[in-house]
């Protein structure tokens, strides 16, 4: 998964705090740990936006459902309104 990002976006420090021993054993594997993080925090951002957009996609269309059937039938409370 790729994410929509600017490769040429300007890069700036920033701390996080992590568990020292998963850090440790990360720099064992990898000596471009920030690149790593990088990656998989934009595979991260990718995946979050694709749930967001898919959630909005399902709300649009039970609302169109609701509201078509609203149309075609009126309101379940239109039998039982005293106005």
């Amino acid at each position: 998964m790729k994410a929509t990002q600017n490769s040429m976006a300007r890069k700036r420090p920033v701390n996080l705090t992590l568990n020292e021993d998963l850090v440790t054993q990360a720099r064992a594997l990898t000596d471009n740990l920030s690149g790593v993080v990088e990656s998989l925090l934009a595979d991260y951002v990718e995946h979050e936006r694709r749930q967001q957009l898919a959630k909005a996609k399902t709300v649009e269309a039970t609302v169109a459902m609701w509201n078509d059937f609203n149309g075609r039938h009126g309101s379940f409370a239109d039998e039982h309104s005293t106005l």
